[in-house]
């Protein structure tokens, strides 16, 4: 599998940098905890570490791979039938069960403690879900961040099942209704997971979006975390 995988990226290379002189390229694949593929040139060789997922898949993955590692390395515009190939490799349902177990294997998670210093999280999970899924979601792992995030202000992990939220929000200015959307908001991400048609991914349905804004607080929710961000 190496050494057909190194050729695809001989021939890859070539038809990017037709003028380049081709230079060694040593490829390899990696027990990485995510689908991660990484690509660098040191003292003139290329070195190129892949997934080991990918170990087996089909060529035309493998050239599409290519051609999206070597354009960026170059600053190349990627051709986008090969970026829409390997989107549509990475959707395909048996991938991304096989990448989710890895993560939950494989990967490190920090789950902060729920008890926060102003908010609790679990209290605040089972208040929800009585109020708005009739008390029948089944409680992930509840935590705070590490940090004081203004980026990621909550999310769900689907491989590891837990809600993290941002300890930003963990102040005694905060308005509970506030905390109380956001954890509404990643509950929804357990309910409707992310669907996966073709190349395209689509995290918010329209019946999210739709229960979301059942939420009474939505657009003031919405407005006062724009002006966070």
């Amino acid at each position: 599998m190496i050494a057909a995988g190194t050729e695809i990226f001989e021939r890859v290379h070539l038809a990017v940098r037709p003028r380049t002189p081709l230079p060694e390229i040593a490829l390899s694949f990696r027990p990485y905890a995510d689908i991660n593929n990484v690509i660098r040139m040191r003292a003139g060789r290329m070195e190129v570490s892949l997934s080991d997922m990918l170990e087996g898949s089909p060529p035309p993955v493998l050239e599409s791979i290519a051609y999206i590692l070597i354009s960026k390395l170059y600053r190349k515009p990627i051709p986008p039938q090969f970026q829409a190939r390997y989107r549509q490799f990475l959707n395909r349902s048996s991938v991304r069960h096989q990448a989710q177990i890895i993560r939950r294997v494989r990967g490190r998670k920090h789950v902060g403690v729920a008890a926060g210093a102003h908010f609790h999280l679990e209290e605040m999970f089972e208040d929800l879900n009585m109020r708005y899924f009739g008390g029948l979601m089944a409680r992930p792992s509840l935590g705070w961040s590490r940090s004081a995030s203004r980026v990621l202000l909550g999310h769900f992990d689907s491989a590891h099942n837990a809600i993290i939220v941002s300890r930003i929000f963990d102040r005694p200015q905060t308005p509970l209704w506030l905390v109380e959307y956001i954890l509404y908001h990643e509950m929804l991400h357990l309910k409707y997971p992310v669907l996966h048609r073709g190349t395209r991914r689509c995290v918010h349905s329209s019946e999210f979006r739709a229960e979301e804004q059942r939420f009474p607080q939505y657009a003031e929710a919405k407005e006062l975390l724009k002006k966070l961000a």
